[in-house]
């Protein structure tokens, strides 16, 4: 069974630059969000 590469355009390689950009910017400003959630949380128990 031959593999079969696929050749991606100009533009569809920016596009699936900004989509990862745009993943980890969303993964980290959750990641930040729950993370402020818990130190709230913790903060109030004192």
């Amino acid at each position: 069974m031959a593999r079969e590469h696929v050749r991606l355009t100009d533009a569809e390689r920016k596009a699936q630059r900004r989509r990862s950009i745009a993943m980890g910017v969303f993964l980290a400003v959750l990641a930040a969000i729950f993370y402020i959630v818990a130190m709230i949380k913790m903060g109030s128990q004192l």
